[in-house]
């Protein structure tokens, strides 16, 4: 999924609320067929699985999410909402033993960044799609380019966050087209297209709903975890600071850069 890291607190992340305004981007980019096979990688609570099930009308989808908790979730959601053409599965898509050319689209929003071995991992992907198939991602564009993670980061520290490469099995670890290129090339995939895509992401519908969303957050809990009391105290008062600056009318956003990665088998 598209996960940032093990929760800071008990609170669960909304990534579907924080991702909205990617959701009719990626619903066109998919551009799912009623006969389509699924597979959603990183497929968190579900969403993007249900909505290609809805529209696979005549074919299926299959999500899969590392998240025990997450694929719980997008069963207890799909269920509710009656479909029958749509299943989760608790998998590490890297090594998961995906039946060979069974499927017809790979999606994934946010949920590729994280592969170990991404050239292992696609190629695992590659081989799960028929000939032809395509896979279609989002995936972030780097630290820099991420309002959120320079805001939230510079009011949890205090400072400017010095500039990190990009690490392996990271959230920005896909994030230099050349690169991504690369890696579908290596696994086997042809025609790999990367455009910019530009979006705020949302993280509460006030202040203090937003700055609890960030403590769910490991950027969060990686920076608080080495602070004392009172350092804690004040890290909290300029996060609160920070979501207020960004609030709005319609709840606190910010500014966000992605890739949207297209390729066929």
């Amino acid at each position: 999924m598209e996960d940032r890291g093990t929760p800071a607190s008990k609170a669960v992340f909304d990534y579907d609320a924080e991702l909205s305004r990617y959701q009719p981007r990626l619903r066109e980019a998919f551009d799912v067929r009623p006969g389509d096979s699924v597979l959603d990688i990183g497929c968190g609570a579900g969403q993007t699985t249900r909505e290609s099930a809805r529209l696979a009308t005549g074919g299926s989808a299959l999500g899969v999410d590392v998240s025990a908790g997450m694929v719980a979730r997008a069963r207890e959601l799909t269920a509710a909402e009656g479909l029958d053409n749509v299943r989760f599965e608790q998998a590490d898509a890297q090594v998961h033993p995906f039946p060979p050319e069974r499927f017809t689209l790979g999606t994934s929003r946010f949920g590729t960044m994280f592969f170990a071995d991404p050239v292992e991992a696609f190629g695992n992907v590659r081989r799960a799609l028929r000939p032809g198939g395509r896979l279609v991602q989002l995936v972030w564009q780097a630290g820099d380019r991420q309002e959120w993670v320079a805001a939230i980061q510079r009011a949890l520290a205090g400072r400017d966050p010095a500039p990190v490469p990009p690490a392996a099995g990271g959230p920005f670890s896909l994030a230099d087209p050349a690169a991504v290129e690369g890696v579908l090339t290596t696994a086997g995939f042809t025609d790999v297209s990367v455009s910019d895509v530009s979006e705020p992401v949302y993280y509460g519908a006030d202040p203090d709903s937003a700055a609890d969303a960030v403590l769910a957050l490991r950027m969060a809990s990686e920076v608080l975890v080495r602070l004392d009391a009172q350092e804690v105290e004040r890290a909290l008062d300029r996060l609160r600071a920070v979501m207020a600056e960004h609030s709005g009318t319609d709840g606190v956003w910010f500014d966000s850069r992605a890739w949207l990665v297209t390729a066929r088998r």
